[in-house]
């Protein structure tokens, strides 16, 4: 974090320094809200979940090396360890984030968010913006309001970039993560069905959605997905400059001439004002392309030469786990885990580049492709349609092998056997050990396997396993 003395953090928060004379102390170090991240300098932010209490951890944070905590009531049981005592510890939390914004009226905060692909872009971007000077980009999927205002606390005097990653479990969310990082560049990337249980409608998310965009300044830029009619349609809801990308003719940062080679890396020429190139990216599955024009965009905004852009587009691998993750086994098995999380839309897309992968070309032939898949979660009344329509969208893509696991996904089973849905197979088993069980006895080398799932259902364990050297099992 920037320097700030207990004096100044108490000012901020709206807290009381106990004990006063500890006001010259400094904070220096990461924001923490584990006890085992403390180090020397850090401020320890004594949240209350759903079971647990920060406060139970005060002294591990000290012994840590944090200097002071943000609290609700006065520790006297850990000597050593000034405290700021606030009312409500979030409140406090996101006015110290506001804060260190403030600080930074030169920092360049970039808001990122939709249904789908906002942690792959954000690691893009982060890369991408890092050759231009120093960046703080989310980890993971730091993307609520406790992820948003620890990834904000990171920010250091030299840092030039800020990128936040906005998620949304309702309406009003948005707002409140962009209050706290007010973004002069806000990209929008898509909206689908993820957590349409929670919102009740995808109209309700576009809103959610549409939040990012009304918080950009007059002097702001709002990068929105052509190819998306309801983000398309967010232009109306912004005084910021629109920059439109994707595929449409209109787009004004567009790709063209998309195609995917042998390995499921997409290619394709990029236009922008600033010239036309063509571009190759590092990272597996089509649907990358929308993501790297929302990064091209955004990089292009913020100053940076095309030349540079491509050149980092291309060598930009996967940072988070469990996106995308391809790992080829020694055996000759490609093993692709995207088991992170899962809505209908990031499932169609994981099942396509599956398909690119599995594609024969003109010195290889085809290869074997299976589709392990669990549940999604979060999508309503429209859970047992949306099931189906994945099972249904894995015979359309041509997959040969389709592993569904746990009763709770058996909608998608129930699709790819639909009348009609010649040429897959499909195995419907009650959890991984089973998944586990029948991939070991039938794998062969030159296979493709695909993990998808949402978070809970553990594929991404799975996919682990699988992929694991021989001997690591």
């Amino acid at each position: 974090m920037i320097p700030m003395t207990l004096s100044q953090v108490a000012d901020v928060t709206g807290g009381i320094l106990h004990p006063p004379e500890a006001a010259s102390v400094i904070v220096d170090a990461d924001v923490v809200t584990d006890s085992r991240q403390a180090r020397p300098g850090s401020l320890y932010i004594a949240r209350v979940g759903e079971s647990r209490d920060g406060h139970d951890f005060l002294a591990a944070a000290r012994d840590g090396g944090a200097v002071a905590a943000l609290t609700t009531r006065l520790a006297p049981e850990v000597p050593g360890l000034p405290v700021i005592v606030v009312d409500d510890v979030q409140a406090g939390f996101a006015a110290l984030a506001r804060a260190v914004v403030d600080a930074r009226p030169d920092l360049l905060v970039v808001g990122i968010t939709g249904s789908s692909g906002k942690t792959s872009t954000k690691d893009l971007l982060g890369i991408v913006l890092g050759h231009a000077g120093p960046t703080i980009a989310p980890e993971g999927s730091f993307n609520s309001e406790v992820g948003v205002p620890l990834t904000v606390c990171r920010v250091r005097p030299d840092t030039r970039f800020l990128i936040v990653e906005m998620g949304a479990r309702g309406i009003g969310h948005v707002r409140y993560l962009a209050q706290m990082a007010p973004p002069r560049i806000g990209v929008v990337l898509n909206v689908g069905s993820a957590h349409v249980g929670e919102f009740g409608s995808r109209a309700a998310i576009a809103t959610a959605k549409a939040e990012l965009i009304e918080a950009l300044p007059q002097d702001g830029v709002a990068v929105l997905n052509a190819d998306d009619p309801a983000v398309r349609a967010m232009a109306q809801h912004t005084r910021a400059r629109v920059v439109l990308v994707g595929e449409a003719p209109d787009a004004v940062v567009r790709a063209e001439d998309v195609r995917v080679d042998s390995g499921g890396r997409p290619r394709f020429t990029l236009h922008t004002p600033a010239g036309s190139v063509p571009v190759t990216l590092a990272l597996v599955g089509r649907h990358h392309v929308g993501n790297a024009l929302a990064v091209v965009a955004v990089a292009l905004e913020a100053g940076l030469a095309l030349p540079e852009i491509v050149a980092a587009l291309a060598d930009a691998g996967p940072v988070s786990r469990w996106r995308m993750e391809v790992t080829e086994r020694v055996d000759g098995v490609t093993v692709v885990n995207d088991a992170y999380n899962a809505n209908p839309e990031s499932m169609r897309a994981a099942l396509t580049a599956l398909a690119d992968l599995g594609a024969g070309t003109a010195d290889r032939p085809p290869r074997h492709t299976w589709a392990v898949l669990g549940t999604m979660l979060e999508l309503g009344a429209d859970a047992d349609a949306e099931h189906a329509g994945v099972g249904a969208a894995a015979v359309a893509a041509g997959i040969d092998e389709l592993v569904v696991v746990g009763e709770t996904a058996a909608g998608i089973a129930q699709g790819a056997s639909a009348p009609g849905a010649n040429g897959i197979r499909v195995h419907l088993v009650g959890d991984p050990q089973a998944a586990a069980e029948l991939l070991e006895q039938h794998l062969r080398p030159g296979d493709v396997v695909l993990f998808k799932s949402s978070r809970d259902a553990g594929l991404r364990w799975l996919g682990e396993l699988v992929a694991a050297p021989e001997g690591e099992h």
